[in-house]
């Protein structure tokens, strides 16, 4: 009897995150990154080696107000994920390098990948 009361109280309490996970499940794929862009950039100092902390903003190329931010980690590696079917800017800042920018074509690609030579 007691092993009975456990075993419904377990059903009880699972009852409501089953309910949850199933109803997560069959939300639509409108929040999913199915049909975006991934922007991966390396970027290297003027003596080639890896450039940690620069800083890689994106915006819409008809578009003056940046949307999408990321730094570079300890490898000078950055990703940016941002929706298909459009033209976009990149522009790469770091201290005491000049300003690079560079021009994407997000419309028949899923991936670009851009290495960038930083100058002081």
């Amino acid at each position: 009897m007691r092993l009975l009361i456990a075993l419904l109280g377990m059903v009880c309490l699972a009852g409501p995150a089953l309910t949850i996970g199933r109803a997560a499940a069959g939300q639509s794929s409108s929040n999913s990154h199915a049909h975006d862009v991934l922007i991966f950039v390396t970027v290297f100092n003027d003596r080639g080696f890896a450039l940690f902390g620069a800083r890689a903003r994106v915006r819409r190329a008809e578009e003056k107000k940046f949307h999408w931010e990321a730094t570079s980690d300890h490898q000078g590696e950055l990703a940016i994920r941002v929706p298909q079917n459009a033209n976009y800017e990149i522009t790469i800042e770091a201290r005491g390098f000049q300003t690079q920018t560079r021009k994407i074509d997000a419309t028949q690609n899923n991936r670009a990948d851009l290495t960038i030579h930083m100058r002081p």
